[in-house]
This record gives C-alpha cells, sequence and structure tokens, in this order.
C-alpha cells in the first residue's frame, strides 16, 4: 500500500503558529491570502464565511498542505480525531 500526501486542508486556529509549526519541519510557504465573498461561499457551502489562508509545500515538493483559520463565522471548537491513511486506489503507485 502506498500512502502519499498530496494535497491535505486543515482548519486552524491560529495560522500563524501553524505555519511556525510546520516550517520547523521544514515545509516551506508558497503563498497566504484571505478568502471571502461569493467563490468563496459556494467552495465552503457557508454564506458570509472569510478565511485567511497559507498554502504550503513539503520538502520533496510533491505534498501540499492547505491552512484555513477562519474569522467568520466564529468556530466551533471540537475534540481532535484519530487520521487515518487512505490507499491508492490510483494503481500507480509511488
Amino acid at each position: 500500500m502506498t500512502i502519499r500526501l498530496e494535497n491535505v486542508g486543515i482548519a486552524v486556529q491560529d495560522l500563524d503558529a501553524t505555519i511556525a509549526f510546520f516550517t520547523d519541519l521544514g515545509l516551506t510557504v508558497l503563498g497566504r491570502d484571505t478568502v471571502q465573498g461569493d467563490w468563496a461561499d459556494t467552495a465552503v457551502g457557508l454564506d458570509g464565511n472569510h478565511a485567511r489562508i497559507a498554502l504550503l509545500q513539503t520538502p520533496d515538493g510533491h505534498g501540499r498542505l492547505e491552512l484555513f483559520e477562519y474569522n467568520h463565522p466564529e468556530a466551533i471548537p471540537t475534540a481532535p480525531t484519530q487520521p487515518h491513511a487512505a490507499e491508492d486506489l490510483t494503481g500507480e503507485g509511488a
């Protein structure tokens, strides 16, 4: 079974602290922005959302990590969940 990181999105409470954590692990920031408006409402499925975002790249250049800090509406804290790995269903391997 091949496991690889291609593109993962994570909602975070503190974008700056999370970027610092992942850059300390060797990821690099590709860009940062703020999103809101009709496109963001449609993409997220929540009217009136406003988020700060960042895109990071893994050291090998193959994986990307999208981080979102929602400013509106206020996030509802939840307990962390256990991560799980998805199998490579493409048949191409690594």
